[in-house]
């Protein structure tokens, strides 16, 4: 018995479990980690780190959101945006309001907005004798509960912030398209990526420079009494090819107002009377034109492996059954989904995109979720599909470690800096036997951390990993 005790011993690689991650603890990160075997039989856990400690899991929120999506809509749901009125079409003129009725959409795009206005051509409306009217009664506007998206509604520096909306387009983003200028010294030029017409005033302030100087664009999206701005900075190369920079709108509804009217427009339908936007639902409307969205398996791997803010909350709002939901109602349906879960425990989440340190779990909690996924055989093809390999991953900071950490493991990563660091990671591993395992570590500095790398986490998450892989 002790020779056969010794030599499985010796058969069992040095640190199979978290040690080195747990390293961290030294310098003042509080960690929670877990990893487990799956199966019917031999199930068991190969590492754990304080697995019921509750810590913010910043972006591995989103798989949460997945999960609850996929179970509540199935992998094939499609997300519809219509327009509708209440008024007749008589001789081509429709008598009253055209309404644009947001589906809650997350992935519509300029394209699914011609093909409405192509179907409403269709359906023998050649003008409107009213407005066009957006309604976003299922939920719009919402109010923001992050900093970033606060600050967005009057500023903007990126794509990811934009405010919420069932009735978006384009991901509540501007595009502009910045093209090198006839010669050196003159002004590049600009347009927007999805109109002709100048439906926001660009302040072009970027300079042409001979070729090879390099190209290096900024820009930032500010809201005035002009409405949104686009500012771009800085400088385009004559040999460069065009970019197209895009920065979150002030408001999307009206974004999505302007960019439908353009269209409108630009397809010979003239509208009589200014756009303006509605929170109210439409009462005895009939659809005039439809467009489904992308199926949600497709939304969902957008969401994860871009690890897109925008969508993520937007889903997570679909979860709500009544009208003029909120993000505060979205982290309820996701908390009732997650408390269902066996073996889970508590949990708090105040948004599907995890943009809150609020948020809280547990690595614990983290890997029953995941297992409970894996065990629905007609959702766990389209949820683990929206994790990333670390040898093919779209982020490519998470393109390290082992060889077996890099080709056996599907994670999801999450991030924030403010107001202090995490840095989280939870997904699906094969062993070297080909079994089925899952893990979850959290990582949470306070206010007076230090800076937290990411290959300060993976670097001693992949040998940990590696060990448990290769010793099973």
């Amino acid at each position: 018995m002790a020779v056969a005790l010794a030599a499985l011993l010796v058969s069992q690689p040095l640190w199979a479990d978290f040690s080195r991650l747990g390293q961290l603890e030294n310098k003042g990160f509080s960690i929670s980690a877990e990893a487990r075997l799956l199966g019917p039989s031999d199930a068991r856990v190969l590492g754990s780190l304080n697995p019921q400690r509750q810590l913010s899991p910043a972006s591995v929120t989103k798989a949460y959101m997945s999960a609850a999506l996929l179970s509540r809509f199935g992998p094939q749901h499609r997300f519809t945006s219509a327009l509708v009125s209440s008024a007749p079409v008589e001789a081509g003129v429709l008598r009253g309001d055209l309404i644009f009725e947001g589906g809650g959409d997350p992935g519509l795009t300029t394209e699914d907005l011609w093909r409405l206005v192509q179907r409403l051509q269709l359906a023998g409306v050649e003008s409107v004798d009213g407005a066009l009217v957006v309604s976003q009664w299922r939920f719009g506007p919402v109010e923001c509960v992050t900093t970033d998206r606060c600050n967005a509604q009057n500023r903007v520096t990126n794509a990811y912030s934009a405010p919420l909306t069932s009735a978006g387009v384009n991901f509540g983003t501007w595009c502009v398209n910045v093209a090198p200028g006839a010669s050196a010294n003159a002004p590049a030029r600009t347009g927007l990526c999805d109109s002709p017409l100048p439906l926001i005033t660009v302040d072009n302030q970027v300079r042409t420079v001979p070729a090879n100087s390099g190209t290096e664009i900024g820009a930032e999206r500010i809201t005035d009494e002009r409405g949104d701005v686009m500012r771009v900075t800085g400088q385009i190369s004559t040999n460069a090819q065009a970019q197209d920079v895009y920065r979150g709108a002030g408001d999307p509804a009206e974004q999505t107002a302007q960019t439908l009217l353009s269209m409108l427009n630009q397809a010979g339908i003239s509208v009589r009377d200014p756009w303006r936007v509605t929170s109210a639902r439409p009462s005895g409307a009939n659809r005039l034109a439809a467009v489904d969205g992308k199926p949600l398996q497709e939304l969902l791997l957008r969401t994860m492996n871009y690890s897109n803010n925008y969508m993520a909350d937007v889903l997570a709002l679909d979860l709500v059954e009544t009208p003029q939901a909120q993000l505060a109602q979205a982290g309820q349906a996701l908390e009732a989904f997650a408390l269902a879960i066996p073996g889970h425990g508590p949990v708090t989440l105040q948004s599907g995109s995890g943009l809150t340190t609020s948020n809280r779990t547990s690595a614990q909690g983290v890997t029953a979720m995941l297992e409970s996924m894996f065990n629905q055989s007609a959702l766990f093809p389209s949820y683990v599909a929206a994790f990333q390999s670390p040898a093919n991953g779209v982020m490519r900071f998470i393109r390290r470690g082992p060889a077996t950490f890099q080709n056996n493991v599907m994670m999801k990563t999450g991030t924030l800096n403010q107001p202090f660091a995490v840095r989280a990671a939870a997904g699906y591993f094969r062993t070297a036997q080909g079994r089925w395992g899952v893990f979850s570590i959290l990582v949470n500095g306070t206010s007076s951390t230090p800076y937290l790398s990411w290959s300060e986490v993976l670097d001693p998450l992949s040998l940990d990993l590696d060990a448990m892989i290769s010793a099973n």
